[in-house]
């Protein structure tokens, strides 16, 4: 037991090093440094909820226009960077795996989490700042909103365990990485309600963790000004499925750089 939480407080401290230096060739030690990985998310948010406001006619829901983008956004940007990041991360970063304590699934979980904080961050800013303005409602059930999240985090951090590995594997799925993240953007729940859908197709989209995770997060934050359907059960097994696979891929995958 003593050489499992000696091991495991080796792994976070790597994990913590390799965060830092993440942060710092990304970011740079100057002006704002790190919060551009929250300013993204915002502006992207912002200017999409502006042009909705203008673009769409008056709702008699209750729900503001700028919290329903800003709520399914913010979500979105995580999903794109954390997945367009997950290409030839093992190849980039490859010179790290001669320390013994480094591994090629440390890469995945740094980057993922980075991002995860920077859209958590962006987040409560965004709710802040709007609910000031009278545009973003204090969550009706946070367990429900911070359980979502944590559904959706943990289907891209799987998917991205699966894509990295496939990436180095062929230079075709390298170029089509991209390509996934606009696939997936119908599958994401974002521009609906699963309420809003014909029975069929929402019952088809409940394969879709992206869709359970959004739906448990707008209901988290609206309460019952929306009727949330959500299946945990396909959600987490996908994302288990999603998971396991990748692991195996990571596992062949470093075998081969050891090689190289």
């Amino acid at each position: 037991m003593s050489s499992f939480s000696k091991g495991l407080k080796v792994q976070f401290r790597v994990a913590h090093a390799l965060m830092v230096r993440e942060l710092i060739t990304r970011f740079g030690r100057e002006n704002i440094g790190f919060l551009w990985i929250m300013a993204e998310p915002l502006l992207f948010a912002g200017l999409v909820g502006i042009v909705w406001t203008f673009l769409r006619a008056p709702d008699d829901s209750g729900i503001s226009v700028i919290a329903f983008v800003a709520s399914g956004y913010i979500p979105l940007t995580f999903l794109r960077q954390s997945i367009g990041r997950s290409a030839k991360i093992f190849q980039t970063n490859g010179s790290l795996l001669y320390h013994r304590q480094v591994k090629v699934l440390d890469f995945i979980f740094v980057r993922v989490t980075i991002e995860a904080i920077g859209a958590t961050m962006a987040y409560i800013f965004a709710g802040i700042v709007l609910g000031f303005l009278g545009f973003f409602p204090f969550p009706a059930d946070i367990s429900a909103l911070v359980g979502g999240w944590a559904i959706y985090i943990f289907f891209v951090l799987s998917v991205a365990t699966l894509l990295a590995p496939f990436s180095e594997m062929s230079e075709a799925i390298e170029k089509l990485i991209p390509i996934t993240v606009y696939i997936a953007i119908p599958f994401s729940g974002v521009f609906n309600f699963a309420a809003w859908l014909p029975p069929n197709i929402r019952e088809a989209m409940m394969w879709s963790p992206l869709v359970s995770g959004m739906e448990l997060m707008r209901y988290g934050l609206f309460g019952d000004l929306v009727t949330p359907y959500y299946d945990l059960p396909k959600a987490l097994g996908i994302s288990i499925v999603c998971l396991l696979v990748g692991l195996v891929l990571c596992r062949r995958v470093r075998r081969t750089l050891a090689l190289a």
